[in-house]
């Protein structure tokens, strides 16, 4: 058992999961700082459904708390900034409808940066209500992926080989590419 298991081990549990989930609604807030190193936490201390199920509500929190806090701070100063930006102003200004598929899709993509949806979401026309609904939708097959692959690592089964595997070459493709570019 690891640090942070063992700690986790002697707090209550409702504690650890108030815990977790105001971890994950700051970590929304930020909107930088990606939610798997906490995933991997959850699944650690609360087993497999039991990390998904905490690290699922953490997030869906974290993701209305933070589409509320950006809509009330960055709405006026993003209007004034993209006045002539036709293309910004109509992904901005898209039908509810069409907001809510965008938002489900990008949920739907594991690893995408939360932060960034939240952002999307709360500068455009989109509801709260609206919002929620999509969001929530989207996170739960995305996370249910997030929540697979981190626990493929953290037992290092086959898939989580497979997985640090194709990370692994993927970097090194990107690192080939970045540094090609970087010459010409």
């Amino acid at each position: 058992m690891g640090l942070i298991e063992s700690y986790i081990a002697t707090v209550p549990l409702p504690l650890a999961i108030l815990v977790s989930v105001i971890l994950n609604i700051v970590l929304s807030i930020v909107g930088v700082i990606p939610s798997a190193f906490l995933t991997v936490i959850n699944i650690t201390v609360f087993g497999f459904w039991g990390g998904f199920w905490v690290s699922l509500v953490g997030e869906i929190m974290g993701s209305v708390v933070a589409f509320w806090l950006y809509r009330k701070g960055f709405r006026r100063f993003i209007d004034s900034r993209t006045k002539h930006t036709p293309r910004l102003q109509k992904l901005l200004h898209a039908s509810q409808a069409e907001a809510f598929v965008f938002v489900i899709g990008l949920r739907l993509l594991p690893f995408m940066p939360s932060g960034l949806v939240n952002l999307y979401a709360a500068l455009g026309t989109m509801s709260f209500l609206s919002f929620a609904l999509a969001s929530s939708i989207g996170k739960i097959p995305a996370l249910l992926i997030e929540v697979s692959a981190t626990n493929a690592l953290v037992n290092w089964t086959g898939a989580g080989q497979v997985i640090v595997i194709i990370l692994a070459v993927g970097l090194v493709i990107y690192g080939f590419i970045h540094m090609k570019k970087r010459k010409n």
